[in-house]
Parts: C-alpha cells; sequence; structure tokens
C-alpha cells in the first residue's frame, strides 16, 4: 500500500517536483521550487490526507533550505518537501491559507530567526524574542550573526 501511495504522489506531483528521493523506508523527499510549494503542500493535505508536521529552516552558504514535514500516519512514512530561498529575495508564500493554524507558529518563528518573509502570513510579529530586549533586523539562527 505505501508503495502505491508514494507512486500516485510522485505521478499527482508531476514535474512540480524536481528531486524524489528516497532516503529509508519511513522517509521520502521531494524538492521544489519556492513558487510551487503551496500548491505542493495543498495536495498532500487535501488530496492525500496528510498531516502537516512541523518545518525547518537553515541557512545554507548560498541559500536557506526550508523543509516541510508531512506525516502519513496510516502508512508509516514521512514525506518532507524541501524548498530553497535566495538569501538577495528572503520570500517564500506562507502556508497558513493551507495549513491554517498549523503553519502560523513555526512560520513566525523562521522569519524572527532567520529572518524569512512569509508572503501572506497573517502576523508574523515576534513569537520567542521580546522587542525590548532583542534589537530588529538581527536573526540569531542565520551564519553571519555575530552576538555583539
Amino acid at each position: 500500500m505505501a508503495k502505491q501511495l508514494m507512486f500516485k504522489i510522485k505521478e499527482r506531483l508531476g514535474d512540480l517536483v524536481f528531486q524524489f528521493e528516497e532516503k529509508s523506508a519511513k522517509r521520502i523527499y521531494l524538492s521544489v521550487h519556492k513558487a510551487d510549494i503551496r500548491q505542493v503542500a495543498s495536495v498532500l493535505v487535501k488530496e492525500f490526507g496528510s498531516r502537516f508536521s512541523i518545518a525547518s529552516g537553515m541557512d545554507n552558504v548560498k541559500n536557506f533550505e526550508i523543509l516541510y514535514h508531512f506525516s502519513f500516519d496510516d502508512e508509516g512514512k514521512v514525506i518532507t518537501v524541501r524548498t530553497f530561498v535566495d538569501k538577495d529575495s528572503l520570500e517564500i508564500d506562507s502556508l497558513t491559507q493551507v495549513l491554517g493554524a498549523a503553519a502560523v507558529w513555526i512560520e513566525r518563528e523562521m522569519h524572527e530567526l532567520l529572518g524569512i518573509n512569509f508572503s501572506g502570513h497573517p502576523d508574523l510579529k515576534k513569537l520567542l524574542l521580546s522587542d525590548a530586549q532583542w534589537p530588529d533586523k538581527k536573526y540569531p539562527l542565520r551564519r553571519d550573526f555575530k552576538n555583539e
């Protein structure tokens, strides 16, 4: 059944996925362009019944990588959707329109700690760091961050 599901997902997403990688029996990575992230997330949740687990972001040397993790509980699989955001254009569509409240806090966290702007997010205010104690435009999870 799990192989059949993965085949159907691969077939449905087609050219939206430029890399499909089976990391293990339980984990699949799909690489997509940032312009397609909202559509891919919508297909995984609405058409295939996945559950959004969490997202994580990291500062690579040349870009930022965002990993969106979707769980297929009945299949015992996790699909991670990987996309990249250029450092000179730190913006990507928010998934709050697709995932609702599940995406609100994690996008706020990535915005605050990495400086990624989630276009269409309803409220990108700080989540973790106090306005009084943390300066604007300082992102502690960036490679170039210096604690002064």
